[in-house]
């Protein structure tokens, strides 16, 4: 196992866990934040695996640090991991092209935020889907382009203080 790999999977952690726990705004039925930013970075870094894996594990170490009194849900776990994976799938190895990450973002805004999201939101507060849908699916459009922007943006500043090309998709030391 490569020691860089384990220290920015560490850093993408507790970066996760600072930015899903106190730069977000939370209500019962959406969150608004920014924790795909490294979400996204440790899955062009580390591969999706790595990547869901880390999103897995700072779901469970900021839930068991900061829960607020609520119960411990596995499938939020499950979602945090696919989305770290699916970032992984469009841009490990790749360069991160603005296609790539609008194809990441969609399926993930899709199939993890308003669909498995949603089912564990409706499992636990047993609040209809459809009530649930409209805040949720507003948040998701605001938010769309708002996440491409920045995982572009966020990227090329890194692979600039990384001494990358901005479409360069990984540095060195990390295959």
């Amino acid at each position: 196992m490569n020691v860089k790999k384990i220290v920015f999977a560490g850093l993408f952690i507790a970066l996760e866990v600072i930015f899903t726990r106190f730069l977000s705004i939370q209500t019962p039925i959406i969150r608004i934040g920014f924790t795909f930013i490294p979400t996204a970075l440790s899955a062009v870094l580390l591969g999706p695996l790595f990547a869901g894996i880390t999103a897995g594990l700072a779901d469970i170490i900021g839930m068991v640090l900061f829960s607020g009194g609520a119960a411990y849900f596995p499938g939020f776990t499950l979602s945090a991991f696919l989305s770290g994976a699916i970032y992984g799938l469009f841009l490990y190895r790749k360069s991160v092209r603005f296609w790539r990450v609008c194809m990441a973002v969609l399926i993930i805004t899709v199939v993890v935020n308003l669909g498995l999201d949603t089912l564990w939101l409706w499992m636990l507060t047993g609040k209809g889907i459809l009530g649930l849908l409209p805040a949720r699916f507003i948040k998701s459009v605001i938010m769309f382009p708002i996440q491409v922007i920045l995982i572009q943006v966020v990227w090329k500043s890194l692979a600039v203080s990384l001494r990358l090309e901005p479409s360069h998709h990984f540095p060195n030391g990390f295959r």
